[in-house]
């Protein structure tokens, strides 16, 4: 086992209107309590749309507290960057990136185990939220995605928990690795053959055979830019 990081503070939201007539529970609080993770995720936290998400596939979503001063820098000393929760977190995190953490690393935090899932893919709501209608492009361009978890053991995490690797089956398939293929819309035959391998998440999965199938790129604007695309 080997300590990747720490939990800075643990985060959960509620449901409520948002842009577009949609609804949304981005807007996370830090919690001053420990909270208990089931395999949907913190017990105290909502997802305005179940079909994106939530589920036992993002039942928790990180973010590394290391990409705030970057943002800073390129968008301005913003309000929203003073505190964790901008992202709509559950976890805020310092000691592992994107760049360090694998596709089904088993990961202890607190009581709780769990399994990296999937990175992030982001949506026109971060647009809204930061007042920057490419927001969503910045995260996807830049790979500041974050990513989720699944909850393998129930347990309770708290601000203080270190994170701590036990099990690393894909090391050479960091999340980042994964996401430059996919969001840099890779066409390269041989390594969308050995993501179509690996054991990603049905959504990701498709879309690699997908992407084989064709040899064309998605089209992200829907997701990206959204109900004014």
């Amino acid at each position: 086992m080997k300590k990747l990081g720490v939990v800075n503070s643990v985060l959960a939201g509620k449901t409520v209107a948002f842009a577009h007539g949609t609804k949304s529970a981005i807007n996370k609080q830090v919690m001053s309590q420990r909270l208990h993770a089931t395999e949907l995720g913190f017990t105290n936290d909502e997802q305005g749309d179940p079909r994106f998400h939530g589920g036992i596939q993002k039942a928790l979503h990180i973010y590394p507290s290391e990409h705030y001063p970057v943002w800073q820098q390129e968008l301005g000393n913003k309000a929203i960057f003073q505190s964790a929760g901008a992202f709509g977190e559950n976890l805020s995190s310092s000691g592992v990136t994107e760049a360090f953490i694998c596709l089904k690393d088993k990961i202890r935090i607190g009581t709780t185990l769990l399994e990296v899932s999937q990175g992030r893919m982001p949506c026109w709501k971060l647009n809204v939220r930061f007042e920057q209608n490419d927001m969503a492009r910045r995260l996807q361009d830049t790979l500041r995605t974050g990513w989720y978890f699944r909850v393998l053991e129930e347990g309770d995490i708290g601000a203080g928990d270190e994170i701590i690797l036990c099990e690393r089956p894909y090391p050479h398939w960091s999340l980042a690795r994964i996401m430059g293929a996919v969001f840099t819309g890779c066409l390269d035959k041989a390594e969308l053959s050995q993501l179509a391998e690996l054991p990603l998440v049905e959504s990701w999965g498709k879309l690699v055979e997908r992407r084989l199938e064709t040899g064309e790129v998605e089209d992200w604007k829907m997701r990206l830019v959204g109900p004014t695309a």
